[in-house]
């Protein structure tokens, strides 16, 4: 028995493939194809609009909600390293959404603070997808939400990637310059 699978946020309702309901491998790359390519539309599109990605848009977000506010805070916050949020803050900066100045007491701490045309910017651009996914798992029991979790990092182990650290940008290029599968080349997680 097959039903067809359609992406509901696809307005024209282009993919009318039929997935059969038995084939659990094809639902679940259907699934995981249909998450990559809302958020590669939502990056896309917010890099048009608004001259920005995702992450910087994140941590702008979080300049103008908490700022001032360290860099340590900031990569707190959104969870990237230190060492990403470095080259975030410096396309913020060079765009004049941000400006960053060391601490009197601390020479070492950054403090960072939106100008007024990131306050503007954070405030005329959409939210990250992060923050949609956040307040659409409200609408979820916290047993749901826990099984959600827990089947994503399930299939993270599954795939042999729980040694990926997670990007905070999606990057597609050619296959030559994607890391190596799992080096087991097995399924692991079972």
């Amino acid at each position: 028995m097959t039903t067809p699978q359609r992406d509901e946020t696809d307005p024209g309702g282009s993919d009318t493939r039929a997935v059969p309901q038995d084939r659990y491998d094809l639902r679940i790359l259907h699934a995981v194809r249909q998450v990559i390519q809302r958020i590669d539309i939502d990056s896309r599109r917010l890099a048009a609009r608004h001259q920005i990605t995702g992450p910087q848009l994140m941590a702008l977000v979080t300049v103008v909600e908490k700022g001032p506010i360290s860099a340590a805070g900031i990569a707190k916050q959104i969870y990237v390293s230190p060492s990403t949020l470095v080259g975030i803050l410096g396309r913020l900066e060079g765009k004049g959404l941000v400006e960053r100045r060391r601490g009197q007491a601390d020479r070492r701490v950054v403090h960072v603070s939106a100008t007024e045309a990131g306050r503007a910017l954070a405030a005329a651009a959409p939210y990250p997808l992060q923050y949609a996914l956040r307040r659409a798992l409200k609408h979820l029991s916290v047993a749901e939400q826990q099984q959600t979790a827990d089947s994503l990092e399930r299939l993270v182990r599954l795939l042999g990637a729980e040694d990926i650290a997670p990007e905070p940008v999606l990057r597609i290029g050619p296959a030559d310059a994607l890391p190596a599968p799992h080096p087991t080349g097995h399924v692991t997680g079972q």
